[in-house]
């Protein structure tokens, strides 16, 4: 269960504490997330009103939601959330140099964030800024980008120590998630494909609080292999993401506490969701083939009826997709594919799996527009990939998409659904 609390009012001061819906932030925590890393040069911190967005930052590494555990571990028990304000880390390196690979997004915030996606702030959230500068270079290195992330934790978390007991409160809205099992309806399983190049590429799965980094086990560290998440245990924050792939295709970590395809399937009463299975995509072609080959062992060892591969960015991780794909698709199991690629990342790869796709771009030319999560998965994008998954189990023929990208297909099929 989360249960969510209201942030009114955000104000740095010399103690941490949630109070009357006002969150006080120990300014001098600055200080201590300096010293979270030797990569870190300097750590700044400023809050972010919705009426003063128009304000130039650096590029946006992640958006962090703020919650802690009030019983239980992760994926159980009762989660509280505040609501109302979100965390923003920015960043770049002593040159100067953007923390980023594939595009970046600094600009003025109300320029550069596609607020109400699924992974951004709401349009009435309040944002608390982490800016991080780290070493001249280390940028496109994983310690680098990590370094950043675990600044801005030490801030998080002297804000979940404050949080933990909440009890003496009444909540403004409690969400409940079940993981309920449908022994009669089809098995569906919802793999993920993430970032794991082992550049800057990396995330971090299951940390011992919601979105933290503590505790957190980096799928690159454990050679992206094929790891299964419960439903709850994703939305309760069990991926804190650390890609710094471009800014419109990532999913960034409140995208995972809220993934609109997980609640889809987990509230759809016609599938049986067995699980989420988080897949990295290595560099090199061996590793790629033996990843891809395991997944597909799990797979079939799950027996399940059908399949949704998901994946971010696009490019070399549309190799992974399509081995993914395939893995699943030769052992007979029906599988949907959703990515975007539209004009700029078109597929470079396919095989006869790839039959059933669903694109992600919203972007009018089809590009990575370097607006933060715009071309990222939403509600309506799930509920395509759940209708044509229904179809292809189902028997029921999937037309060929056109030879080149067509955004009319996209509003016909959403008609359709």
């Amino acid at each position: 269960m989360k249960k969510h609390y209201p942030v009114t009012g955000v104000t740095v001061g010399t103690t941490t504490s949630y109070d009357g819906g006002v969150l006080t932030i120990d300014g001098s925590l600055v200080d201590a997330a300096t010293e979270a890393d030797p990569l870190v040069k300097k750590v700044t911190l400023d809050v972010i009103a919705p009426q003063d967005r128009h304000i130039y930052s650096n590029t946006i590494m992640d958006v962090i939601p703020i919650a802690a555990k009030a019983e239980g571990t992760l994926g159980e028990g009762v989660t509280n959330v505040l609501s109302g304000a979100v965390f923003v880390l920015t960043g770049m390196d002593e040159a100067g140099v953007q923390i980023h690979e594939f595009g970046s997004c600094e600009g003025f915030m109300d320029e550069k964030i596609r607020f109400g996606r699924p992974g951004c702030p709401d349009d009435g959230d309040i944002m608390i800024r982490v800016d991080v500068q780290i070493e001249q270079g280390t940028g496109m290195e994983r310690r680098g980008p990590f370094a950043a992330h675990s600044a801005c934790d030490v801030i998080i978390h002297a804000i979940r120590e404050q949080i933990t007991d909440l009890s003496g409160l009444t909540p403004v809205a409690e969400e409940t998630f079940k993981d309920i099992r449908r022994p009669d309806r089809p098995r569906v399983v919802l793999v993920k494909e993430i970032m794991g190049q082992g550049a800057m590429h990396d995330n971090l799965l299951v940390p011992s609080e919601p979105c933290g980094i503590q505790g957190g086990e980096k799928n690159v560290d454990m050679g992206n292999v094929p790891v299964v998440l419960s439903p709850n245990e994703v939305l309760d924050g069990g991926i804190h993401a650390l890609a710094c792939i471009g800014p419109a295709t990532k999913e960034i970590t409140r995208h995972f506490f809220r993934e609109p395809l997980v609640e889809a399937l987990q509230t759809d009463e016609e599938v049986d969701l067995t699980g989420v299975v988080f897949i990295g995509s290595p560099q090199v072609n061996d590793e790629k083939t033996f990843v891809s080959g395991r997944l597909g062992s799990l797979i079939e060892a799950m027996e399940v009826d059908g399949a949704i591969v998901t994946t971010e960015g696009f490019g070399n991780n549309h190799i992974d997709f399509a081995a993914n794909i395939a893995a699943i698709g030769s052992r007979g199991v029906p599988v949907v594919g959703v990515t975007f690629a539209a004009y700029q990342g078109q597929l470079v790869v396919g095989n006869q799996y790839m039959d059933a796709m669903v694109e992600l771009n919203k972007d009018p030319g089809g590009f990575e527009n370097e607006i933060l999560a715009d071309n990222t998965l939403t509600a309506d994008d799930s509920k395509r990939a759940i209708l044509m998954l229904k179809n292809k189990m189902s028997g029921i023929a999937i037309e060929p998409p056109e030879r080149r990208w067509d955004e009319d297909v996209i509003t016909s099929n959403q008609v359709l659904v």
